[in-house]
Parts: structure tokens; C-alpha cells; sequence
């Protein structure tokens, strides 16, 4: 009674596993190992469209794709050797009807009580995600050669316009010298505007050209707190003549990844911005302070300065040539800049300001390991 209840138990299990290993969304298949199926599950002839019967007589070579014949080969070495006691490859493979599929295989090793040794593998078909995957790198592709195409415009214009506006400017002193009544004359006065406000624009335009997304192995490491104090140090003057007070709370041992003229210009901007966009009636203070978030320190820029109206201007506050105050020396190119600068190191850069209370400034730089 108690083998024959041993037998049935053994029965259930094997009738368990069978239709487990029968109706398992993954293909399933235990081969030898010289690559031949011994058993298949009906999820490995749905994906490659065969039958059992066609699986068993053909060579499993014949239908894959001729470039892959080899990716199992090291790992196979190494699991049958047992360094390994598993693996994971990705293999193309010819459907029935023709087309290309993309299979990611685990592979384990499985023995036997005789000693035989065989391998299952599980057969999961990737080929739409590795379609996508591949769709996602042709963009790219693309987008990098226009990018490099639209440098090369942006630096073949700005040259081009820098070099006439040049002739410009020498044919005008020119003029101005063989007919000496030019200089009163209004209108050869608005021309000589005109060329100097062009030749400006240009020059800011080549500063912008010659901003470029900087690779991580290209950068330098740069410690916050000395460039805070270093360009803290090189507006004394102007921030004497405000009687502007400049409070560094950076934590003095944060490194960030950087290019040493970006970092020292970022960090210039945002304080001269703070002193010439004071307020009146008070005296500027900044302050200058640091946190780390996951992968960036921020960088903090505070002032109690005029502010901004950012439901008013919020969408355009670096956008090029934009200005907020009825300050003559603005042009509105600063802060493009600063924001160019900071995103070519993969920063960003955030705002909070209140009209009539102040401005702080939120600069995301990448924290140096």
C-alpha cells in the first residue's frame, strides 16, 4: 500500500511538472549538449513556428542567423567546466516564415541520476524590443549628425558675419575720414549705430557657437567653495561700491565636475546680476550656499534684490536678448549664456524670485566622485 501511494505521488508530480513545463508562457527546452532539442515545450514551436516533429529533425543551426553561430561558444566552455552555472546570451534566429527573431536564451546545466548531463534553455522573444531599441539608437544617430551639421552652420555664419560686419566698420572710418562732413550728418550717425550694434550681436552669437556639451571624461574636478571665494575676490571693487555684502556658505570640500571657465563664469554672472539688479533703499545681500542631491551638488544664489515677475516673464527668463528691469546697461544675454554654460557641463538650472523681495538662483552641477 505504501510503495503503490509513493508511485502515485510520484505520478501527480510528474504530471505537475509535465504540463508546468508544457504550458509555460516561455519557450522551454531541454537539449544535449551538442545543441540538439530532446524536448521541447509548445511555447518554443510558437515562437519559431515550427512543430515538435520539425524541431527534432533538423539542425539547430540551420536556423540561426549565421552572425551568431558563435555567442554561446565561450560561455558553453566555461559552464561546462563549472565556472559558471548559468548563462545568458542574446541570438538571432530565422522564423519559419522567414522573418528575424530577436532571443534572449538563459542556459543552465542540469544532471542526471545515470550521470548524463543536459542544458535547459529558456527562449524569450525580444524582437520587438530590440526593434525599438534599434529604431531608438538610428534617432540618435541622426540627431548627433544634425547637431554636428548645426554647429558647423552656426560656426560658418558667425564667421561670415563677423568678417563683414568688420568691412563694415572699416568702411565707415574710411568715409568718415575722406569726407569729413559725414560726422555731423544724422543719418551716417545711425549707420555707425547700426554697424556697432551688429558687430555686438555677432560677437554674442560666436559665444553662444562656441558653447558645447562637454563629456564627462573631459571634465575637471573642481572644488565650489574656491571658485565662490576666488570670484567673490575679483568683484570686490564692484561690490564695495554697491556696499553689497557676499556671504560663502558653500560647503568648503564639494567638487563638482566641470571646465574651470564655465564654473568661473556661471558663478560671476549670477553675482554681478545680484548687485547691478539691487533694490533700492537696501543694502544687497547674497548669499551663496550648497546641498548635495543624488548625483549634483546644487549651487544656491540668493539676493534680496528687485526680483522678477515670473508669471509675467517666467517662460522667458533665458531666452536671449530678454530683459525685466529699465536698466540701460541690460541686454538680455547674461543669463542665456550662464544657462548654456551649465547645460553643457548636464546641469540645469532653476528660479525662485519675488518682485520687490529677491531672487534665488538653483544651479544643478554634477558632483564630482
Amino acid at each position: 500500500m505504501k510503495v503503490s501511494n509513493h508511485l502515485r505521488n510520484f505520478s501527480n508530480a510528474y504530471d505537475v511538472l509535465d504540463r508546468t513545463f508544457n504550458n509555460t508562457y516561455n519557450g522551454i527546452a531541454i537539449v544535449n549538449l551538442d545543441g540538439n532539442w530532446l524536448k521541447v515545450n509548445e511555447s518554443v514551436c510558437d515562437i519559431f513556428g515550427y512543430t515538435r516533429w520539425e524541431l527534432f529533425n533538423m539542425d539547430t543551426h540551420n536556423i540561426v542567423y549565421a552572425q551568431d553561430l558563435g555567442v554561446h561558444e565561450k560561455k558553453y566552455e566555461q559552464l561546462i567546466d563549472g565556472t559558471i552555472d548559468k548563462y545568458r546570451v542574446k541570438q538571432r534566429y530565422f522564423h519559419k516564415d522567414g522573418s528575424i527573431l530577436w532571443i534572449l536564451i538563459y542556459v543552465s546545466l542540469v544532471y542526471f541520476k545515470e550521470g548524463r548531463a543536459h542544458m535547459i534553455w529558456q527562449f524569450t522573444d525580444i524582437t520587438n524590443r530590440q526593434r525599438n531599441q534599434d529604431k531608438l539608437k538610428l534617432m540618435l544617430s541622426v540627431a548627433e549628425e544634425q547637431n554636428e551639421r548645426l554647429k558647423s552652420f552656426a560656426n560658418i555664419v558667425t564667421h561670415n558675419l563677423r568678417s563683414h560686419s568688420g568691412n563694415l566698420s572699416l568702411l565707415t572710418e574710411f568715409l568718415e575720414e575722406d569726407v569729413s562732413s559725414l560726422k555731423s550728418n544724422e543719418n551716417f550717425q545711425l549707420l555707425n549705430k547700426a554697424i556697432s550694434n551688429l558687430q555686438e550681436t555677432v560677437d554674442h552669437l560666436t559665444q553662444v557657437a562656441k558653447i558645447r556639451e562637454i563629456e564627462d571624461s573631459k571634465m575637471e574636478h573642481l572644488n565650489l567653495y574656491d571658485f565662490a571665494e576666488k570670484a567673490t575676490y575679483n568683484i570686490i571693487a564692484l561690490a564695495q561700491n554697491a556696499e553689497a555684502v557676499i556671504y560663502n556658505e558653500i560647503e568648503e570640500d564639494l567638487c563638482v565636475k566641470g571646465k574651470a571657465a564655465y564654473l568661473d563664469s556661471i558663478i560671476l554672472n549670477f553675482l554681478t546680476n545680484a548687485i547691478k539688479y539691487r533694490a533700492e533703499g537696501r543694502n544687497p545681500i547674497i548669499e551663496l550656499s550648497s546641498y548635495v542631491e543624488a548625483d549634483f551638488v546644487v549651487l544656491k544664489i540668493k539676493d534680496n534684490g528687485l526680483g522678477i515677475d515670473l508669471k509675467k516673464f517666467g517662460d522667458t527668463v533665458f531666452q536671449m536678448y530678454k530683459t525685466f528691469h529699465h536698466n540701460e546697461d541690460a541686454i538680455g544675454i547674461g543669463l542665456f549664456i550662464t544657462k548654456n554654460h551649465i547645460e553643457s557641463l548636464g546641469g540645469r538650472v532653476e528660479i525662485v524670485s519675488e518682485v520687490g523681495v529677491g531672487t534665488e538662483f538653483s544651479v544643478y552641477l554634477k558632483k564630482a566622485s
